[in-house]
C-alpha cells in the first residue's frame, strides 16, 4: 500500500503510535477515515477528528469474532459461513455499530492465506459501498448487542496466535487437526511432532480410511504419509523439516522410513 500510494503522490505516515500524528491527521479536513488490518487500538480523539466518523474493514460477521485474528479462528472452528463487517467505530476493539455486512460460504478447503485475500477483495467493495451511503445520508447503523447473545460474542472472541496455538494435538480427530492446519496456512504454519522431530505442517487432508494406531503414530500409505489421529488419520501433502527446506508428505516419509 505504502508503494503504491507513493505511485500515486498520496502523502504517507507511519508513525510507532497514532498520538504522534494527531495535528496531522486534524490538518486532513476529512470527511471519514478508512482502519483495515491496524493493531493499535484508535482513541476516541481519533475517531472524532472525521466529520462522518472512522469505519473499520472486519473480516467476520460481527457481533462474532472479534479481535485479532478472526480468519484463523473462523477456520479452526469449522465456521461453514463468513463475511466481513463494515463498522462505525467507537474505542471498543470492533464494537462499533453495524454499518454493512455481507455473508459467504466459507469453503470446506479454504486456507488462511486463500481466505484473506478473498475477504479482503470482498472488504474493499463494502467500504466502498459504506462511502457512498455516508455521502448519500443513508448508512443505517444497527447496533451489535441487536445481533448476537453477550454469551455468544464472547465465546468466539479472539487473540493475537501464541506459540501454543501452532502446536497440532494429534489425539485431537483429523477434521479438528486438519482445520488447524488450513487455518495456519501459508504462514506461520502449524507445528506437530512427527517420529520425536519437531516440523512446520502446510498442507493436509483427512483420510476416508482409519489407521489403527495410536495418535501421532506415522505410516506410510500409497504416495505419501498418514499420521493417527484420535479419530482418523491425516496424510502430510506438504511439510517443512526441522532445519531443511519444504517438501512432500512422500519425500518426507522416504526419508523417514529409510531411518527406521
Amino acid at each position: 500500500m505504502k508503494i503504491v500510494a507513493s505511485e500515486l503522490g498520496i502523502e504517507v505516515l507511519a508513525p510507532e503510535s497514532v498520538r504522534e500524528i494527531v495535528p496531522q491527521l486534524r490538518g486532513l479536513d476529512a470527511d471519514v477515515f478508512v482502519v483495515a488490518s491496524y493493531g493499535e487500538i484508535l482513541s476516541q480523539v481519533v475517531l472524532d477528528i472525521p466529520r462522518a466518523g472512522a469505519f473499520n474493514v472486519h473480516p467476520s460477521l460481527l457481533p462474532l469474532y472479534r479481535g485479532a485474528t478472526p480468519l484463523q479462528s473462523q477456520i479452526r472452528d469449522g465456521c461453514t459461513v463468513t463475511g466481513v463487517t463494515i463498522i462505525a467505530m467507537d474505542a471498543g476493539m470492533d464494537t462499533g455499530d453495524i454499518l454493512i455486512r455481507e455473508q459467504v460460504p466459507l469453503d470446506a478447503r479454504e486456507t488462511y492465506g486463500e481466505l484473506e485475500a478473498r475477504l479482503a477483495d470482498l472488504g474493499a467493495s463494502a467500504l466502498v459501498r459504506a462511502i457512498e451511503l455516508a455521502k448519500g445520508g443513508k448508512l443505517a447503523p444497527v447496533a451489535q448487542s441487536t445481533l448476537a447473545t453477550q454469551a455468544e460474542i464472547d465465546a468466539t472472541r479472539t487473540r493475537p496466535l501464541r506459540t501454543a496455538d501452532l502446536r497440532i494435538d494429534w489425539t485431537q480427530s483429523a477434521t479438528r487437526v486438519d482445520a488447524l492446519v488450513r487455518s495456519l496456512a501459508p504462514q506461520p504454519c502449524a507445528r506437530g511432532e512427527i517420529a520425536g522431530e519437531m516440523a512446520k505442517i502446510v498442507a493436509t487432508h483427512p483420510l476416508e480410511t482409519a489407521v489403527a494406531q495410536a495418535p501421532g503414530t506415522p505410516s506410510r500409505i500409497p504416495h505419501g504419509l498418514a499420521v493417527a489421529c484420535g479419530e482418523g488419520a491425516v496424510a502430510i501433502e506438504r511439510i517443512i523439516p526441522a532445519n531443511r527446506g519444504a517438501m512432500s508428505g512422500e519425500a518426507f516419509a522416504a526419508s523417514l522410513f529409510a531411518r527406521t
